[in-house]
């Protein structure tokens, strides 16, 4: 596998600095990547079933050359594994395999199992470190890097966790190819995400790129990432614990997580498809509010359509709540404060801001006229 398109990205916390390392053929070499993190040759690794079907024996292959024994927990695959139970047992588990502080947690898998496995370390002896190895689109350009980790709440998504940075990341580009073409798109809907919020030359580049990247070109799949990643790592570096900047990376996510908690949580909506509707509805709103041209959600929409993204309600299979209903699973979001809703919006491509300064109205209009074309 070539290393000419490795990459390596510094997330220089004072005191948890790590690197992102990015390329194809990096599952392969783990085992030396992760062996000077090491005080003894042992780790636990964290994954689902899905994952351990594709990926396991090579991840195991590559420890046993470099003589690091291994132990591994596979939880069921898909969103509803992000809960008390399987937390539970993942902490019981990791207890169970006699987890020093000095040792490794390895979170193998999406973003679910990233998210899980690092909560999961975070709290065990009260903290024990751990690597990402994210293996779907949206987690490697996402989830594993910057420190979130958690579960969802029967009150809503992400409610309980803690923010507990990696030793290191690594992500092998071409574990990509055994995705689905809707899991590839849904961790897309993090891609753009970024080109949005912050670097409209980025969004240009996904416009001309995006297709080919969708097809397999690894050239385009490393560069994506690569952005991605780096100005994800920038902006945590300046704001880890999301006081501020930070919560830029949540455009889109208002809407998205209150349509996740509508549909359960299930495959009726993944993740990054709910982010892929919520920016497209953060910048209709936008637009009726008159922060932006009517040009940016009409582009941003035509761009997603383009790829194949889910953009509409109607695109969501099954019944919804109303707009009020809607509204109502907003307010359980961790954005809000003082009972008042944190909306990231948008001047422009590349340009979003948060505020508080949302109509309710304004923001029921939007969901009802949505849904009036469900």
């Amino acid at each position: 596998m070539s290393t000419t398109l490795r990459e390596t990205l510094r997330v220089d916390l004072p005191g948890r600095a790590y690197d992102i390392r990015i390329g194809p053929g990096l599952l392969a070499e783990a085992g030396a990547q992760i062996a000077p993190f090491l005080r003894r040759p042992k780790v636990a690794i964290v994954t689902d079933e899905t994952v351990a079907a594709l990926h396991l024996n090579a991840l195991c292959a590559s420890l046993d050359a470099s003589g690091i024994a291994h132990s591994v927990l596979a939880l069921p695959a898909g969103e509803s594994t992000k809960g008390w139970p399987e937390f539970t047992r993942t902490v019981e588990w990791l207890l169970a395999q006699k987890i020093e502080r000095g040792d490794i947690v390895v979170a193998f898998g999406g973003g679910v199992i990233g998210d899980l496995a690092g909560f999961a370390a975070a709290v065990v002896r009260r903290g024990v470190r751990f690597v990402q190895i994210p293996t779907t689109l949206l987690a490697q350009v996402d989830s594993s890097v910057g420190g979130k980790t958690g579960i969802n709440a029967p009150q809503g998504k992400n409610l309980v966790g803690a923010f507990h940075q990696p030793s290191l990341v690594l992500i092998d580009t071409a574990v990509l190819a055994t995705l689905t073409e809707r899991d590839f798109l849904a961790g897309y809907g993090e891609v753009v995400k970024y080109g949005l919020l912050g670097d409209e030359p980025f969004f240009e580049w996904l416009e001309d790129n995006a297709a080919a990247m969708a097809a397999g070109d690894m050239a385009a799949r490393v560069y994506a990432v690569r952005r991605s990643c780096e100005m994800k790592a920038g902006i945590v570096t300046r704001d880890e614990t999301e006081q501020g900047e930070r919560a830029l990376l949540n455009l889109g996510h208002t809407f998205c997580h209150a349509l996740e908690a509508a549909t359960g949580y299930s495959e009726r909506l993944l993740h990054g498809e709910g982010v892929s509707i919520g920016c497209a509805l953060a910048f209709e709103l936008s637009a009726r509010m008159g922060l932006c041209a009517q040009e940016a959600p009409s582009r941003v929409r035509a761009h997603l359509k383009m790829m194949g993204m889910k953009t509409d309600l109607a695109d969501i299979a099954g019944p919804l709540p109303d707009a009020a209903g809607l509204l109502d699973l907003m307010s359980q979001d961790k954005k809000v404060v003082d009972g008042n809703l944190h909306f990231i919006l948008a001047r422009g491509i590349g340009d979003a801001f948060v505020t508080s300064q949302v109509p309710k109205k304004m923001v029921l209009g939007v969901l009802e006229d949505a849904l009036r074309d469900k």
